[in-house]
């Protein structure tokens, strides 16, 4: 899979390690964060998710401190669904029933081993489809209103 990561100051050290844990799987991962400097989330969540709503990547992985500030960025997007995951089980069905794209996770809330699961989780899991598409396309619509 090819997949974008980005981040604030607050999670340098969570994207270091998702780099890492990502490429050892086989991943192509491509790193558009902070490297510790101050970083203005918004900024950094719309460049990677451009990217994600223009195909360049099948997912995206995106850390802020609690993940709310990078999923909110990422959301106004067009084209792009974002979800905060603090566990494993919300990033498998955010990709199998809302064909979520973008991970978000809170490194000040979420430890570095249970946030390698939850990316796992969400990258392993696959969109089913049927009725859950009839309602992804009923929520895609809303950007066009």
């Amino acid at each position: 899979m090819k997949i974008v990561i980005t981040n604030d100051h607050a999670a340098t050290e969570l994207k270091t390690e998702l780099l890492f844990h990502l490429a050892g799987k086989g991943h192509a991962v491509e790193d558009m964060g902070s490297n510790g400097a101050r970083a203005e989330y918004p900024e950094y969540a719309r460049a990677a998710a451009k990217k994600i709503a223009a195909g360049e990547f099948d997912f995206g992985i995106f850390l802020c401190g609690t993940g709310a500030g990078m999923c909110i960025a990422a959301n106004k997007v067009r084209g792009v669904r974002a979800i905060v995951c603090t566990e494993p089980f919300t990033a498998r069905l955010a990709r199998e029933h809302n064909d979520a794209q973008i991970l978000c996770i809170g490194a000040r809330v979420v430890g570095r081993e249970l946030a390698k699961m939850i990316a796992d989780e969400f990258i392993a899991a696959k969109f089913e489809g049927g009725r859950h598409a009839e309602r992804v396309d009923a929520f895609m619509k809303f950007e066009s209103e």
